[in-house]
């Protein structure tokens, strides 16, 4: 596993967790398949250090509609991030874990958020996000029965 930490947007914190091999192309999605399966699905994945940016990170690097460090729906993707790193208390240089991050995510976005939070996502009538979330929040509460 690699100790350099994955560069992520705000918004790409919930994508990772309701990604199910679906993406823009085939480089885009074995790209993302790699870091999401590959790294933070992967055992010891919690641990897997993430710094936030502000502009195309790790997950854009192959999608086809990267524009140098933007993206042609550019103003579409500054408004999800700006409404994920309010709801997830992110800012550009933020450093965090993947485990740190699905606390956070349990804390902060209850199930039913990603209807106002993700709106305009072309994703979310997939239904895969809110799906990936509700098992987060089922394990988080299984996990706090267990320690009870």
């Amino acid at each position: 596993m690699s100790d350099t930490p994955l560069r992520y947007r705000p918004h790409h914190f919930l994508c990772s967790l309701g990604f199910q091999g679906k993406g823009y192309s085939d480089g885009f999605v074995a790209n993302m398949s790699g870091i999401i399966d590959g790294r933070l699905r992967a055992p010891g994945g919690d641990e897997v250090e993430i710094e936030v940016v502000g502009a195309a990170d790790d997950i854009c690097g192959p999608c086809p509609k990267r524009r140098g460090q933007l993206c042609e729906s550019q103003s579409k993707i500054a408004t999800l991030d700006a409404r994920h790193a309010r709801a997830l208390g992110l800012f550009a240089g933020s450093r965090l874990t993947w485990g740190e991050a699905k606390r956070r995510i349990v804390k902060r976005v209850p199930p039913g958020a990603l209807a106002s939070l993700c709106a305009g996502c072309q994703w979310l009538e997939l239904g895969l996000c809110e799906s990936a979330l509700d098992e987060l929040h089922a394990e988080a509460a299984d996990r706090v029965c267990r320690e009870s």
